[in-house]
């Protein structure tokens, strides 16, 4: 095997800690001696030891003079609270005598750090092997450690004329059962879905991830509410004290009666400014910076059409994804994917690149990111 495939299985064992790594990178190692693989290891948030240490745990004496496969740069310093010590540092105390890694970590407490340490050694360092796929890999990590806001996946299910709903409303199910199941993993894969008040008064939704599989933080539900018409009744509120529900508001009516009321049943009520107030609309940007108060890294923007719309004008979504069902519903009254005014030149218009589409069942999910 050479460094691509060694690479390559690091990737797949980082993509284990799905869903248990948040706010840190999902990462894999392996560990190499005489051609045969001696240590193995991932990174799960809650059991502290980054992804290196497994894998030398297990290769013990046999990671001397070994070759150390890693798709993140090994950290430089020790982590929050100093929970977890500086991987470098333990990769020259075991003697390895190479590194090949897929990216440098974008943290600015790493970012070349770690690599310079190995180095200085005189432990070979060799980089950007897969580097495109470890990037994309920790496309959530890397936008949160860069800028201090979540990274934006807008997601949406529609017909092939770009419907969500049919004149009267209907919406369940436009797509079938094997783009649902995807739609889920996503949720499972992200720190929090973000859907406007629009949808939470039409569909009543839960909101809830439903894989079954093991999460290191609940799924987080956000209602756009600029008015707080949120119903003390609806799934949302009736379960906020078993799974996080932030409702965001204008100022105006953050301390009010209805507020409290949400409060007490469970729900965190955040005001932030409203933009346009006679729409009420909220201010988006101040809506991300408080999420990652919270340590929200990543965030699904699931729905309604002017919520989406809104992200997409102020060019605040990262990604997008659309589960595109084999249906025409058709008519002027039925709801577009996308609301809002659009856009009046073709020049200004979000154009998607990278795209990747499979086959779910009967539908196409089509996924991109917005060129810049």
């Amino acid at each position: 095997m050479n460094d691509y495939e060694f690479i390559q299985q690091t990737l797949e064992l980082a993509r284990q800690g799905k869903g248990l790594v948040s706010p840190n990178p999902l990462v894999g190692s392996v560990i190499v001696k005489d051609g045969e693989i001696v240590g193995r290891g991932f990174h799960r948030y809650d059991e502290l030891k980054h992804a290196e240490i497994w894998a030398l745990e297990e290769a013990g004496e046999r990671a001397r003079g070994a070759t150390v496969y890693v798709n993140l740069e090994p950290c430089a310093h020790h982590g929050e609270g100093k929970r977890t010590p500086p991987c470098a540092q333990a990769l020259i105390e075991a003697g390895v005598r190479r590194v090949v890694a897929s990216m440098v970590d974008p943290n600015p407490r790493v970012n070349g750090r770690g690599f310079e340490q190995l180095r200085a050694a005189g432990i070979e360092v060799v980089t950007n092997v897969l580097e495109r796929e470890a990037r994309q890999l920790n496309e959530k990590y890397s936008k949160f450690v860069a800028t201090g806001w979540p990274f934006v996946l807008m997601k949406t299910a529609c017909s092939l004329d770009g419907r969500i709903a049919t004149r009267t409303g209907e919406s369940k199910w436009i797509t079938g059962e094997s783009a649902r199941a995807a739609s889920q993993t996503l949720r499972h894969e992200y720190d929090a879905i973000l859907v406007g008040i629009g949808t939470v008064l039409a569909d009543d939704p839960l909101l809830t991830e439903r894989t079954g599989q093991p999460r290191r933080k609940p799924l987080v539900r956000v209602v756009l509410d600029a008015s707080l018409r949120t119903p003390l009744n609806s799934q949302l509120v009736q379960s906020a004290d078993e799974f996080p529900l932030v409702i965001f508001t204008t100022q105006k009516h953050h301390s009010t009666e209805r507020s409290r009321e949400l409060t007490e049943r469970g729900a965190t009520v955040i005001s932030v400014e409203s933009v346009e107030s006679q729409s009420g609309k909220l201010n988006l940007p101040q809506v991300l910076s408080a999420l990652a108060e919270r340590q929200v890294t990543s965030l699904i923007v699931e729905g309604g059409a002017t919520v989406a719309a809104s992200f997409i004008e102020q060019r605040l979504i990262d990604k997008a994804t659309f589960f595109i069902a084999p249906k025409i519903i058709g008519g002027r009254e039925a709801v577009s994917a996308i609301g809002g005014e659009g856009f009046a030149r073709l020049s200004d218009v979000v154009e998607l690149e990278n795209l990747v589409v499979r086959q779910l069942g009967d539908d196409l999910e089509v996924t991109g990111y917005p060129k810049a």
